[in-house]
């Protein structure tokens, strides 16, 4: 049962949801924007968020979007991560994206969790970014101060860089990166559920790879440092593989209960020599 008591109200435009989130602030609320709603399940029981007002960005038609629109894919926020797996069209225009998706948690979660709330929410994995930042996606934003769209590594640096009473409405991603060559590598402690020891997605475009990795910092990131020592010529792809992890200050390195840092860094390592494999960068 959920503990916590706020107001819930629901917004079937961009706009009425933003007028939604002024009124609230101004009566003295701390509103939240509500997608599945599962973080502010888990988290209110561990005490961890306690919103007293929540706007349901569910019903919005922007947010539900997913269309190829003159080559670019456009998928709404609000999209849960379940219709991203079961969706026919994203096999062809996304495949990464959904191989990426149907590693998130289980199936009973992915049926709430939406693509905007994996990556906003606090839970700090937010796997589902991993294919946005290596496409250089764009994304679409509204909020008070009307649309944007910016790209995916203004709006996120770590974690989402959204102004108040802003959400993310759309991501936007062109053909040629959301279709190149792709591996997907995930590593758990045990078992097919749970959460990242290392989560790598990767594509291959104009004969250079590119790379975004949860799990081994409190933040998915994409490293052009790491990218570039990965691809240097002249030494064995374990030296450029011990390169790249070199790049990383060992201090952000996790070391929690999920592994040790010597043990993560030691899985990293395995999965950047098998992404060079898979994609012919060895």
């Amino acid at each position: 049962m959920n503990p916590l008591d706020f107001d819930y109200v629901a917004s079937s435009t961009m706009s009425g949801a933003v007028q939604q989130y002024t009124r609230l602030t101004q009566a003295g609320k701390q509103p939240m924007y509500y997608g599945g709603g599962t973080e502010i399940i888990t988290l209110g029981r561990l005490h961890q968020v306690n919103p007293n007002a929540v706007i349901d960005l569910k019903p919005i038609p922007e947010l539900q979007v997913m269309a190829v629109q003159q080559g670019k894919l456009i998928l709404g926020g609000g999209i849960t991560l379940t219709q991203i797996t079961g969706q026919s069209l994203l096999r062809e225009a996304f495949p990464l994206l959904q191989a990426t998706v149907h590693e998130i948690a289980d199936h009973t979660a992915r049926n709430k969790i939406t693509l905007a709330g994996n990556i906003c929410g606090q839970i700090f994995y937010r796997e589902a970014i991993l294919p946005f930042l290596v496409c250089d996606s764009m994304v679409r934003t509204f909020g008070p101060q009307r649309a944007k769209e910016r790209s995916i590594h203004q709006v996120f640096q770590r974690e989402a860089r959204l102004e108040a009473g802003e959400f993310i409405a759309q991501f936007v991603t062109d053909s040629p990166t959301r279709t190149a060559p792709f591996v997907h590598i995930k590593r758990r402690k045990a078992g097919q559920v749970g959460y990242p020891i290392v989560s790598a997605a990767a594509i291959r475009v104009s004969d250079r790879i590119r790379i975004a990795l949860s799990g081994v910092c409190r933040f998915p990131f994409r490293s052009s440092a790491l990218e570039t020592a990965l691809q240097q010529g002249g030494l064995t792809v374990g030296q450029r593989v011990q390169q790249a992890i070199q790049v990383i200050p060992q201090n952000l390195i996790l070391d929690d209960y999920e592994a040790s840092r010597a043990y993560r860094t030691f899985v990293l390592a395995t999965v950047l020599e098998e992404i060079l494999q898979r994609l012919g960068g060895a």
